[in-house]
């Protein structure tokens, strides 16, 4: 890459994040961030929470994408950080560092050295919406960012979509890019994409409720990622 397009990439990357942490299209998402930031958790009353929408984390030349639902609300809505935080962050973190996409097998907040090896961490919808479950118009005013997120992310190899609403995102990117195909969501499954698009894994979404549960477990985590790494050496 040149310096003159390595410059360009890196003030996209300065546009789109600032317009995302600024954002404020969903007034009940925008309500909702705000009120969890205020009131805070008795845990947390020292925190300054960050109570703002999220851009992605980690390498910008990464070969793995991770799309999520949305930041949670006492997790990433209080650090400033993608799957940081929360019980979730702790599930995902040991996996992706097991599997070598992450430098440490913790994430708790934006200060603690964590650095993503080879991957980037995004989301579908940029603020936590109540009870985890965003309306369709907030998700289509999120779906530019990741758009635009994913268009700089060069040269991706592989995307792993976290829980249904991920999964549906990325294939919400292909329709707007004119590509139009019907998938059915499988754990661990890994989709082949139309010429241009990265392949896409899925796993279900490592919430507390998913993980508490068993519906998801370290084991099936790691099926998934072990789909992503044979993307990735080309098996």
């Amino acid at each position: 890459m040149t310096k003159s397009r390595a410059s360009s990439t890196s003030s996209a990357w300065v546009r789109v994040r600032h317009e995302i942490i600024s954002c404020t299209r969903c007034p009940r998402l925008v309500r909702y961030r705000q009120k969890v930031a205020r009131e805070k958790r008795r845990q947390f009353k020292d925190w300054k929470y960050w109570g703002a929408p999220l851009p992605g984390f980690g390498d910008t030349k990464a070969e793995l994408v991770i799309i999520g639902l949305a930041p949670a609300a006492h997790g990433g809505n209080r650090t400033g950080r993608m799957f940081t935080g929360d019980g979730s962050a702790r599930f995902l973190m040991r996996a992706l560092h097991a599997a070598g996409f992450a430098s440490q097998p913790t994430s708790e907040h934006r200060r603690d050295g964590l650095k993503m090896m080879k991957s980037f961490m995004t989301a579908a919808v940029r603020c936590p919406p109540p009870r985890n479950r965003p309306s369709a118009r907030e998700l289509a005013n999120c779906s530019g960012y990741l758009d635009r997120e994913l268009a700089l992310l060069t040269p991706t190899r592989v995307v792993l979509t976290l829980g249904h609403v991920a999964f549906e995102s990325y294939l919400g990117r292909l329709r707007r890019r004119g590509v139009h195909t019907r998938l059915t969501f499988k754990h661990a499954e890994t989709y082949s994409m139309p010429a241009g698009f990265p392949p896409m894994v899925a796993s279900y979404h490592p919430s507390r409720q998913n993980t508490q549960t068993g519906r998801l477990t370290s084991a099936m985590m790691d099926q998934a990622l072990t789909a992503v790494k044979q993307v990735l050496s080309g098996n």
